[in-house]
């Protein structure tokens, strides 16, 4: 069964696509498809972001389609850089994966090197009838301002990301301490959503 990920970031598909593949479920994406169109990501959360990435691109590919969306807090910066919604998008502009970690070490840097910080995740699987739901934050985590040298692409915070539990930068984890992680992040219980929803 082939399903289309509504995105081009390729760290969304690999964490989830060994898992898939082991259940019967092939994940593509838009670069596979070809598909060029552009999604007004207006939503003010991330579910509703991910159901208009899910239903647009499922108008187009016309197979089941997961759309996703994670909007970043941290604490005590002003709620004007507060990034939400907008992780990627400053000033207007999309930033690439070195710009990112520039732009976050910056605003770090500017609230004391470290901040506790918060992830609120959305996804949507959306078949042409009905869509289902599922949301999840990941917590006790720091930002700090000077990153790891070494990069997750797609995710370009995992290297000023430092997960409390390991007192590592979570691009650094070993295999390991990611399985140990995933289960406190909920990346299993994500797995099981995409599975019951897909292979009903």
């Amino acid at each position: 069964m082939k399903v289309l990920f509504a995105t081009g970031n390729p760290a969304k598909v690999k964490k989830f696509a060994e898992a898939l593949k082991e259940n019967g479920i092939e994940l593509i994406t838009i670069k596979d498809l070809e598909i060029n169109i552009d999604v007004d990501e207006s939503g003010n959360t991330a579910i509703e972001n991910a159901y208009i990435k899910a239903k647009s691109y499922y108008d187009v590919a016309k197979i089941p389609t997961i759309g996703m969306d994670n909007n970043l807090f941290i604490e005590g910066i002003s709620d004007e850089e507060q990034p939400g919604t907008h992780v990627r998008r400053v000033n207007g502009r999309e930033l690439n994966d070195d710009e990112m970690i520039e732009y976050y070490v910056d605003l770090v840097k500017k609230y004391g090197g470290k901040v506790p910080a918060k992830w609120v995740y959305g996804m949507v699987i959306y078949d042409g009838k009905e869509a289902k739901e599922f949301t999840w934050s990941k917590e006790h985590f720091y930002l700090v301002d000077t990153p790891s040298p070494n990069r997750n692409p797609g995710y370009p915070l995992d290297s000023i990301n430092i997960i409390s539990e390991f007192n590592k930068y979570l691009v650094d984890l070993t295999k390991e301490e990611k399985q140990k992680y995933n289960e406190t992040d909920k990346t299993n219980e994500v797995i099981k959503f995409m599975l019951e929803t897909l292979k009903r």
